[in-house]
C-alpha cells in the first residue's frame, strides 16, 4: 500500500473509514465550500505548428476555508458536474492480500498541510486532500476502461509507473482492461495501443525508457477527448512533466464539458525536479546518483594530468537540482554552476579568476554546469534563443562546450598557461537508465495514489507527496510555476562552502534576493527553511 494509509497487522477484520465526497463538505459545520475561476474570461488555447500549447486553459477552482485561516484546494470530483452518480464497496475490502492488514480507509477530512513550518499566530494555510483508498468508489471493476500514456522526455521510472499502476489496477481493484497508448499525445489517434497485464509488464521496471514510447507536442485536444470516448475509456492516466499535465488539464475540462465520466488524472515527471508544491519528482535521485559516475571520471582525469580541468554538462533547463545535489553528494566538485545563480567569466571575482586561483593551488579542478546556466551570456553571440522544440520549449545552445571553448581560449591567449581540459556531457545516459530502488518504491506510491483517487471518482489532479504525505493537487497548482534552486537558501550556501566557489553574485543583489523571494520546498534538510 502506499505511505498515507496504515498497514499494522492484525488478525481481526478489517476496520473502515467511509469517505462520501457528496457530504464531504458539510461535515464540518465551520467549513465553507466556494468555487473560484481561475481565469475572469475563458482563454482559449493557441497552437503552434506542431500542435503543442501555447495560452492557459479556463477551469474552477474548488476552495474550502475553515477556522484559523484554513485553507483546502480541493481537487473536481465526478459527481460535481455528473448527478445521482451510484457508489459501490471497494474491493479492497474483500481482497486478501490485505484481509489480515488493520486497513483504515482515508478518512473525509483528511487533508495535508503544505507548509509545515510555521510560528504559533500563523494561519493554517493551505492544504491538500490526501490521497488514499475511499471505502466508496465510483466505478465498478468489469466497467473500468483504463488507458495509460507517457510524454515529453525520457525519466528513469517510466516504467515503473507504468508497471505499478497496471498491476495495481489488476491486483486491488480487479480491473482487467487497460491500454497503453503509443508515442505521447498523437498516439490517442495517430498510434495503436497495447493491451497492458501484469504479464505484459512484469519486468519492465528493470529497463530504461518507456515500452509505450514517447513524443513532444501532439497534443490536439478533439481528437484525444474523440478517442477516448469512442473507445469507452473512463480512466486516463497521464504521466509526463508541468507541459504534459497542462496538456492532461485542458483534456479534464473537455471531457467536463462533454459530462463524460472519466477521470483524469496526472503523474508528475520531471528528471529536473522543478515541479512545485510535491517534494520531489520520480527519476530526480536516480539522475543525481548517475550523475556522480561521470564527475568521478572527470576528476580523475583532471588529476592525473597538469593543470587539468573537467568540466560536466549536466540536466537542469530552468532549475539547478541535479548539479547542485550532484555536486554536494560528490565532494570532488571545485565549481557548480546552475541557472538560477548568474556568473561572469572575466575580471575580479569571475569564473576565469577562480579557475587560475584553484589551479595554482591543487593543480586541477572540477566544473558541473547545469545545461541552462549562463544562456544569457552564451546569447550575446548566439541568437538564437527564440526557438523552440515540440513542446514549446526553448532550444538551449550547449553551454559545456561553449564554457570549455572559452576557458581554452582565455588561458591559451590571456595567460599563456598550458591547460589540459576534458568535457563530458552524461545527459542521454542519465535519462535512459533505469531508476534505483529508492525511485521504484516512489514510483509505486504515486502509481498506487493515482488509482486510489480515480476509483474514488476524483479527477482533474496530479498526485505526489507534499512533506512526505500523497496528496491529490490540482493541475493548476502544478504548472502555475516552476520549482527552482533558492539561492539565498541555506543548501546553496552548504554548497558554496563544500567548493569554496565565490558566489559570482553582486552583494547588493543578494540583499534585494533576500528582501523579495520567499524560501522554497528544498529537499535533504525538510521541506521548507524560513
Amino acid at each position: 500500500m502506499d505511505s498515507s494509509v496504515s498497514s499494522s497487522a492484525s488478525l481481526f477484520s478489517p476496520k473502515f473509514r467511509c469517505f462520501d465526497p457528496s457530504y464531504a463538505f458539510t461535515a464540518a459545520a465551520h467549513h465553507k465550500r466556494s468555487f473560484v475561476n481561475s481565469y475572469p474570461t475563458p482563454t482559449p488555447l493557441a497552437r503552434n505548428c506542431n500542435g503543442s500549447m501555447t495560452g492557459s486553459e479556463n477551469s474552477e477552482r474548488k476552495i474550502v476555508t475553515g477556522e484559523a485561516g484554513y485553507v483546502l484546494e480541493d481537487v473536481p470530483h465526478l459527481s460535481d458536474y455528473i448527478p445521482d452518480l451510484p457508489t459501490y464497496p471497494n474491493p479492497l475490502q474483500d481482497n486478501p492480500s490485505y484481509s489480515v492488514v488493520k486497513q483504515y480507509f482515508v478518512n473525509f477530512d483528511d487533508t495535508v498541510a503544505q507548509k509545515i513550518v510555521v510560528h504559533k499566530d500563523s494561519p493554517r494555510g493551505i492544504h491538500f486532500r490526501r490521497a488514499g483508498p475511499r471505502q466508496k468508489v465510483y466505478f465498478e471493476s468489469d466497467d473500468v476502461h483504463a488507458c495509460i500514456v507517457t510524454c515529453g522526455g525520457l525519466c528513469p521510472g517510466l516504467n515503473t509507473v507504468i508497471r505499478e499502476i497496471v498491476c495495481g489496477l489488476y491486483h486491488m481493484y480487479g480491473v482487467h482492461r487497460i491500454l497503453g497508448i503509443e508515442g505521447g499525445y498523437r498516439g490517442f489517434y495517430a498510434r495503436n495501443t497495447i493491451p497492458l497485464t501484469p504479464k505484459v509488464v512484469n519486468g519492465i521496471h528493470k529497463r530504461g525508457g518507456t515500452i509505450l514510447g514517447t513524443s513532444r507536442g501532439g497534443h490536439d485536444t478533439s481528437k484525444i477527448v474523440d478517442s477516448i470516448e469512442d473507445r469507452g475509456i473512463n480512466q486516463v492516466y497521464i504521466i509526463g512533466g508541468d507541459g504534459t499535465q497542462r496538456g492532461a488539464s485542458v483534456i479534464f475540462e473537455e471531457i467536463r464539458k462533454r459530462g463524460l465520466k472519466v477521470a483524469v488524472v496526472g503523474i508528475p515527471k520531471t528528471i529536473d525536479n522543478d515541479i512545485p508544491v510535491i517534494d520531489k519528482s520520480f527519476g530526480f535521485d536516480t539522475a543525481f546518483e548517475e550523475a556522480q559516475r561521470a564527475i568521478n571520471a572527470a576528476h580523475v582525469e583532471a588529476e592525473s594530468i597538469e593543470n587539468g580541468i573537467g568540466v560536466v554538462k549536466l540536466m537542469g533547463r530552468d532549475s539547478g537540482f541535479i548539479a547542485m545535489y550532484a555536486t554536494l553528494a560528490s565532494r570532488d566538485v571545485d565549481c557548480c554552476l546552475i541557472p538560477e545563480s548568474p556568473f561572469y567569466l572575466e575580471g575580479p571575482g569571475g569564473l576565469f579568476e577562480y579557475i587560475e586561483k584553484r589551479l595554482k593551488e591543487h593543480g586541477h579542478m572540477v566544473i558541473v554546469i547545469a545545461e541552462g546556466a549562463g544562456q544569457d551570456i552564451l546569447s550575446e553571440s548566439i541568437r538564437t534563443m527564440d526557438q523552440q522544440d515540440a513542446s514549446g520549449n526553448k532550444l538551449l545552445q550547449d553551454v559545456g562546450l561553449w564554457i570549455s571553448r572559452k576557458i581554452k581560449d582565455h588561458f591559451a591567449k590571456t595567460k599563456k598557461m598550458t591547460i589540459n581540459l576534458k568535457y563530458i556531457d552524461p545527459t542521454y545516459m542519465i535519462r535512459a537508465i533505469r531508476s534505483n530502488a529508492s525511485d521504484n518504491v516512489y514510483c509505486t506510491l504515486l502509481a498506487h495514489s493515482a488509482i486510489h483517487g480515480a476509483m474514488a471518482g476524483y479527477t482533474g489532479f496530479t498526485v505526489g507527496p507534499v512533506n512526505g504525505r500523497h496528496a491529490y493537487i490540482p493541475f493548476y497548482r502544478i504548472t502555475e510555476r516552476q520549482n527552482k534552486v533558492v539561492i539565498t537558501d541555506r543548501m546553496w550556501a552548504r554548497l558554496l562552502s563544500s567548493t569554496n566557489q565565490p558566489s559570482f553574485l553582486d552583494p547588493k543583489k543578494i540583499t534585494s534576493c533576500q528582501e523579495t523571494e520567499e524560501p522554497e520546498t528544498q529537499l535533504l534538510d525538510g521541506k521548507i527553511h524560513a
